[in-house]
């Protein structure tokens, strides 16, 4: 969201991804500082906010947590993750979820 929008406090981005997730402030304010400690976003100072600017490429960002997903838990093999992606939707529950594009709820 935040790479979309170029750059913006917890408030805005809280409120950009209101119509998807319902995220108390807190939580997006605690993502946006571990982004930025990760060193994917930049923050200054305004006023009594901090305003948060993507510093990483988008699809960059992405290959970098999909590279650490499958090291984590996928025994650093992509394949792994493959067929967990490809039985997914084996699952009933699981329906639904699928049908919102992942692209959409991410900053």
């Amino acid at each position: 969201m935040l790479w979309a929008m170029g750059e913006g406090n917890a408030s805005r981005v809280r409120e950009a991804l209101a119509p998807e997730r319902q995220l108390a402030y807190t939580t997006v304010l605690t993502l946006l500082e571990r982004l930025t400690k990760r060193g994917q976003l930049s923050r200054r100072k305004s006023g009594r906010s901090f305003i948060y600017t993507p510093i990483q490429d988008r699809e960059l960002m992405r290959q970098t947590a999909v590279a650490e997903l499958v090291s984590t838990y996928f025994d650093g093999e992509s394949e792994g993750l493959l067929k967990w992606l490809q039985g997914f939707g084996n699952h009933p529950a699981e329906v639904d979820r699928r049908e919102a594009p992942l692209d959409a709820t991410l900053l």
